[in-house]
């Protein structure tokens, strides 16, 4: 070897790996030199070329060195130069030199001997490998101490492995020897890209080496990319013969695409499981769990997954999975109405790290949409920024796409309009890079809604059409196609079409035999009929919007309730269901902030005005009140009285008495007069869009 295209890369002048540059040369020279030694030169010369390629004092040392008589008398003239310290180490700027000027041949062949002298004692290489790999030596030794500590460290620290076995390809190691477990590192952290080329070519191979791992790498690259029928075909192609202790996660790739009958056919064919280990026993679990969703009981699903994702964080293995078993549990208590207990179950499943990196931005998601479903919208925000900055890699498509909803669903509940048409933009494009899978129903529920709402259904025909063949091809379950019913009569509603709305609330009254959510849907869903014709009972309304809450869906609850007070034809009904509203839904605050809109202590529960002789809320210089400006921007938004009542929770004709006190005390003797002193007032130099 010449030149310095082998030249250990630590040592080359400029690397940020060493502290010397090239300023650090000897001044008054061409060329790196050391200080003239004195006595044995080239003895003192041999030491500190072995020092400075890692061989220490007192052993071992180059057999040049070592056992050497005068060895001590040579140590000594190094020190007296000024060439080695007290520590045993070389002067930076001797040891610049010594690698700069030394052949690359020779240099290598004191990395190889000192290699083979570690190892004659029975020590590991630890570090020294990774130290000879990066400086470009090629031996075979190296490689294979690099692979083992990698292969050690693979399920619980796949960023650490990853780094190990490019290493070991640097020092030699054949690209195919552990290309399943490379691909397995890489899918790991995030690397979607790197995993799924090295499993390509993995794949190609006539007789590949570890293929069962090779095709679960590929399955879960499938499987985060939002085209989970992809893994399951890979599972197909691998058959029950080779399969082993991959099936669970066949089975759950499987069912979550439609296809429960091979799923069965193929955990009946596939060899029984090994040694119960805590992972088997969470792969196990998670399959059983998932089954039962599918099932007449499955309300025996939810701690049997949950079990699974308790197994799955005490074993601390980071393996590819289709999708992990804290991310089922938790879709199942969502499905099942229980959002508290999967943010439990996610908080436990992110503190152990389930999955890896890879899988913790899907995990704080989906903690975001347990937030948002509890009506909690600063956690969900708060949740959702931990997912994006949780990895260095972008957002696998699946999690793009549920990103996309929980932001329109954040939106639509925010009652901010703007914010819903840009998130909509966002998530049409999300929706394109994906395909639908049973896990994913809950965003393309959301998805259905706002495309309802903004007269976009055509966007999204086409997947629902397949959400709902796929639910068909399972049967139809219970726990998975209720809350999507329920997702189609508020699409049905915000529509306007009895004939869309008929077949979902009849679904939902099937089931609310056997179904407590669906039950509870069923007769929310009456309600808003009700509601919407005007023929209704506030006493029902209140039963209805307080079982919606008391199924994970409070701002739901508080919607059904503060629409039907708009409606009310008797005061009393208006002021009973205006307070459930607030009851269900205090913190709304279209304007970004719960504090605004509790701000005002004079405002009654009902949403009454305030009555004569008792003293003004607080004001700001505008001298608006906290409610005043938050009716204020309602306005600016162009929203009618009806309207910014639904919004905040208040009769139509309190927000009438709003906005004629913000025309007295801004002195407006117009509307449009209004508008504009009212947009100076609250900061809105522009008209909003």
């Amino acid at each position: 070897m010449t030149g310095h295209d082998h030249q250990p890369e630590h040592l080359r002048p400029g690397s940020n790996d060493h502290p010397l540059t090239e300023s650090s040369a000897i001044p008054g020279t061409d060329s790196p030199s050391i200080p003239e030694l004195t006595g044995d030169s080239e003895a003192v010369r041999e030491l500190l070329l072995a020092l400075s390629v890692g061989f220490t004092l007192p052993a071992p040392l180059p057999s040049g060195l070592e056992g050497n008589e005068e060895l001590d008398s040579i140590i000594a003239a190094a020190k007296d130069a000024g060439l080695l310290l007290s520590d045993g180490s070389v002067v930076g700027t001797a040891r610049y030199a010594l690698l700069k000027g030394t052949p690359n041949d020779r240099i290598a062949a004191l990395q190889r001997e000192l290699v083979g002298k570690v190892l004659a004692e029975g020590r590991v290489l630890g570090d020294l490998a990774r130290d000879l790999a990066r400086s470009g030596l090629q031996d075979s030794r190296v490689a294979a101490e690099l692979e083992e500590s990698a292969n050690r460290v693979l399920d619980t620290d796949p960023r650490l492995a990853a780094d190990l076995y490019a290493e070991a390809l640097l020092a030699g190691n054949h690209e195919l020897a552990n290309a399943a477990r490379r691909a397995q590192a890489s899918a790991a952290i995030g690397d979607l890209d790197a995993a799924g080329r090295i499993v390509d070519r993995l794949l190609a191979l006539p007789e590949p080496p570890d293929l069962r791992l090779g095709v679960d790498v590929a399955a879960a690259v499938w499987a985060q990319r939002g085209m989970l029928a992809r893994g399951a075909d890979t599972y197909n192609w691998l058959g029950p013969d080779r399969m082993d202790g991959s099936a669970p996660l066949a089975a759950v790739a499987m069912i979550g695409s439609g296809n429960a009958v091979g799923a069965e056919e193929l955990l009946a064919a596939a060899p029984p499981s090994g040694s119960p280990t805590l992972l088997a026993v969470a792969l196990a679990l998670t399959q059983e769990g998932l089954r039962r969703t599918l099932g007449p009981a499955p309300q025996l699903a939810l701690p049997e997954l949950i079990r699974a994702s308790d197994m799955m964080n005490a074993s601390g293995a980071a393996i590819p999975l289709p999708e992990t078993p804290a991310a089922l549990a938790a879709l199942c208590a969502l499905h099942s109405g229980e959002p508290a207990v999967a943010d439990h179950v996610l908080t436990a499943a992110l503190a152990a790290g389930q999955g890896g990196d890879a899988a913790r931005p899907r995990l704080f998601l989906l903690r975001a949409w347990t937030a948002m479903q509890q009506d909690n919208a600063d956690e969900a925000r708060l949740a959702i920024n931990e997912a994006v900055k949780a990895n260095h890699w972008p957002l696998a498509p699946r999690d793009e796409l549920l990103l996309a909803a929980l932001d329109v669903g954040l939106a639509r509940r925010g009652s901010e309009v703007h914010e819903l048409v840009l998130a909509w933009d966002r998530a049409r494009e999300a929706m394109m890079h994906v395909s639908v899978d049973l896990f994913s129903l809950l965003p393309w529920g959301e998805l259905m809604i706002c495309a309802a709402r903004l007269r976009e259904t055509r966007r999204v025909s086409h997947s629902l059409d397949g959400a709902w063949e796929l639910l068909g091809r399972l049967g139809n379950p219970l726990l998975w196609s209720v809350p999507l019913h329920w997702a189609g009569v508020q699409a049905a509603l915000l529509s306007e079409s009895p004939a869309e709305l008929a077949p979902h609330a009849a679904a939902l009254v099937r089931a609310s035999e056997h179904s407590h959510l669906a039950a509870v849907l069923a007769a929310g869903g009456k309600a808003w009929v009700s509601v919407l014709a005007s023929r209704f009972e506030a006493s029902d309304v209140e039963t209805a919007a307080r079982g919606l809450a008391a199924v994970g869906m409070p701002w739901e609850g508080a919607r059904l309730a503060g629409h039907a007070a708009a409606h009310a034809e008797e005061r009393r009904d208006m002021v009973r269901l205006l307070a459930c509203a607030r009851d269900l839904h205090p913190q709304s605050a279209p304007s970004g902030g719960t504090s605004e809109r509790l701000a005002d202590p004079h405002q009654d529960v009902a949403g009454t005005p305030v009555p004569e002789g008792v003293s003004p809320s607080p004001t700001d210089p505008s001298g608006l009140s906290a409610r005043e400006r938050e009716v204020g921007r309602l306005l600016l938004e162009g929203k009618t009285y009806r309207e910014i009542g639904e919004a905040i929770y208040i009769s139509p004709r309190t927000a009438e008495h709003h906005v004629a006190r913000m025309r007295r005390r801004l002195g407006a003797d117009s509307r449009s007069e209004l508008l504009v002193r009212l947009r100076l007032a609250l900061g809105e130099v522009h008209p909003p869009p």
